[in-house]
């Protein structure tokens, strides 16, 4: 079976990613499916980011420049927003606060691991009080933080993580059905409300080969530029057309 490294499963993701962003900036263009088609992208990162948090070498910094990135996309969509307001052109993406978060969180666990007594039950309940703050306040955040506890608290098994994702898949499901009149609104609405589809990351989770892949500053910080420059491209492309 052929399997791919990190570096080439972050070049699909990408991919997928701007035909998701394509159809939300452009929806009369776009097919709709594009939509659900991508909702292993953020999973799939989060996957990638917890295996990586055992391989960099500053914990610290990986989560500082979750962090970094964050607060410089919070900044630029301010500015597009703002910019772009007569349109209603909006954007509220930031799946970096999301991983810098679930970052946090696990490095807080990891933390509490070398300590003992109050410290150790201190940082167990940092940990514990940001699942929540993260799940409610951060983008996808109700898929992605506990993706990223079932990944790091079952990382030795593949067999426990493959059970948690399915039982948050299911979990996530039932929150969204509803009952229809006919097949093509049900089916609507699992094109829109489609979290649970995140399931559809374990394919790329099986096909991973655990290797890094290509090794320098571009594959470093690919994902940090491309993420942000192409969501405000499109929204400027929006806005452009909207006023036209």
């Amino acid at each position: 079976m052929i399997k791919f490294n990190a570096f080439q499963i972050k070049i699909i993701a990408l991919i997928v990613m701007l035909m998701d962003h394509l159809y939300f900036s452009f929806p009369e263009i776009f097919p709709v499916w594009f939509h659900p088609l991508s909702r292993f992208v953020a999973p799939l990162f989060a996957y990638l980011m917890v295996e990586g948090l055992f391989h960099t070498r500053s914990r610290l910094k990986y989560n500082l420049r979750l962090f970094g990135f964050a607060v410089f996309m919070q900044v630029g969509n301010l500015v597009i927003n703002g910019a772009f307001a007569s349109a209603q052109v909006q954007i509220f993406n930031n799946i970096f606060m999301t991983l810098a978060v679930g970052l946090l969180i696990v490095n807080l666990f990891e933390l509490s691991k070398k300590r003992a007594g109050r410290s150790k039950i201190g940082l167990i309940a940092g940990a514990l009080l940001l699942v929540p703050l993260g799940m409610l306040l951060t983008e996808g955040g109700i898929v992605v933080i506990p993706f990223i506890l079932i990944t790091y608290f079952f990382r030795k098994s593949m067999k426990k993580k493959m059970i948690g994702y399915a039982l948050l898949s299911a979990g996530l499901f039932m929150m969204s059905v509803m009952s229809f009149e006919t097949v093509s609104e049900a089916m609507q609405m699992l094109m829109v409300n489609s979290d649970f589809l995140f399931i559809t990351v374990v394919p790329f989770i099986l096909l991973y080969n655990g290797e890094r892949g290509l090794s320098n500053n571009f594959s470093k910080y690919v994902f940090y530029v491309f993420y942000p420059l192409h969501l405000w491209i499109l929204k400027t492309v929006e806005f452009i057309v909207k006023q036209g």
